[in-house]
């Protein structure tokens, strides 16, 4: 099922059904808004580790990687790079056959802008993050949408515990156990299909002052989403969805559950406690329109 906060942006989009079809219509942070949001700490450095184990269907998989995290204004601006080797050993007629794989990716969040490094094809894709740019429209409460997400999700908080000096909750979710330190989580272990993942920090720095040389993209074309909207664009569509607000802020919360639940099926599956939060945060993004 779809999170809750993907279901209330799907139907807003909807609601502006005189805009741009091949357009969403999304905040593009002008100078008076509040910031992205993402974690309850201004900054910080991670190094992780991972390793991958398992069989699956005959198959023996095995792996190991690295992963550096550099983020700032409190994660409105992150950079992740990765590097990563993953073996596949299959047997066939009792033969074995080893399949080698080396991965490096960078991937930069700057305000709701989506940036993903191709390396082998030596570009950059850039999109937008819908969810991160509806949290800022709504100027939400990150811990509070984390948990919440999790919570949905069937998660449940299992516990605290020091982690690299970091006082983290633990919580249980689908198949995997988070340590989460402020909205960053340091600690993951994940066990699906018979292959136990596990990544965690080796090091971590929090508000600390971060070069700007961390969060550089390597010298590549970009190539920008078909959905991307840029300034004008946005302008445009900004007017027309903050009309459509107004009339679904003078909604009930149950006409407002009959409306989604009529243009989105999925959202049939959403639990009383899902529907009532998309509703508030739909209250919030029609009462503060940008």
């Amino acid at each position: 099922m779809k999170n809750t906060i993907l279901i209330l942006l799907s139907l807003i989009i909807i609601s502006c059904k005189d805009s741009n079809k091949n357009s969403l219509a999304i905040n593009t942070a002008p100078k008076n808004q509040q910031i992205l949001k993402r974690y309850d700490v201004k900054s910080g450095i991670i190094k992780y580790k991972t390793t991958t184990s398992g069989k699956v269907m005959g198959s023996r998989i095995s792996g190991s990687g690295t992963e550096n995290v550099y983020f700032k204004n409190w994660g409105a601006v992150e950079l992740v790079e990765i590097n990563s080797h993953k073996t596949t050993t299959m047997k066939f007629f009792g033969k074995e056959k080893i399949k080698n794989k080396n991965t490096h990716t960078i991937y930069k969040l700057d305000n709701g802008k989506e940036y993903h490094v191709n390396f082998d094809k030596a570009e950059i894709f850039l999109s937008r993050d819908t969810a991160m740019e509806l949290m800022k429209e709504t100027n939400s409460d990150v811990g509070h949408v984390g948990k919440f997400m999790l919570e949905s999700m069937g998660g449940k908080k299992i516990g605290t515990e020091n982690f690299l000096g970091y006082p983290c909750e633990i919580w249980d979710a689908m198949g995997s156990k988070q340590w989460i330190y402020k909205g960053v989580t340091l600690k993951i272990v994940s066990e699906m299909m018979g292959i136990t993942t596990i990544k965690k920090a080796v090091e971590a720095h929090f508000n600390k002052t971060i070069s700007n040389k961390h969060f550089e993209l390597p010298n590549f074309p970009i190539v920008k989403s078909p959905y991307y909207v840029d300034d004008e664009s946005y302008r445009k569509e900004k007017e027309i969805q903050n009309k459509n607000l107004k009339k679904m802020g003078k909604m009930s919360f149950s006409e407002f559950k009959k409306e989604i639940r009529k243009r989105d099926p999925e959202a049939k599956e959403m639990t009383e406690k899902e529907l009532r939060y998309a509703y508030d945060l739909m209250l919030k993004m029609a009462n503060n329109p940008n």
